[in-house]
């Protein structure tokens, strides 16, 4: 089992930067597919990004290709999702997620690990 703490988040203009973090506990957290996702007031939960368990593969939402990398330190057991050029869409709830899968799934379903989420507020 594994336990998910996520941080970085906060209030930022459109155009702006934020980094969000995601510190995992257990040793087993290499072995983890990891993955962020969000939800904005009154939508359904979306995913956002995902990586492989050694970092290699990654996956990306459409919305936000381009504009979002996540990246792993397995040696932190921390994942990271660096957000650039953010827009007021991207206003939600960030919530982090761990898997035992190989590939990184775009489906919420396919981890069954969740943090409490961080907030992003994007201003325009």
């Amino acid at each position: 089992q594994v336990q998910l703490v996520e941080s970085g988040g906060g209030l930022v203009q459109a155009g702006g930067s934020l980094r969000l973090s995601c510190a995992a506990s257990g040793r087993t957290f290499s072995s983890y597919t990891m993955g962020w996702f969000r939800q904005a007031p009154g939508k359904e939960r979306e995913f956002v990004a995902a990586i492989s368990w050694i970092g290699v593969r990654t996956n990306y939402a459409d919305s936000v290709k381009g504009r979002f990398t996540i990246s792993r330190d397995n040696a932190k057991n921390t994942v990271y999702l660096q957000m650039n050029s953010l827009k007021p869409e991207d206003t939600a709830a960030y919530y982090c997620a761990a898997g035992s899968g190989r590939s990184p799934a775009m489906s919420e379903y396919t981890y069954p690990y969740w943090g409490q989420g961080t907030q992003v507020a994007v201003s325009s």
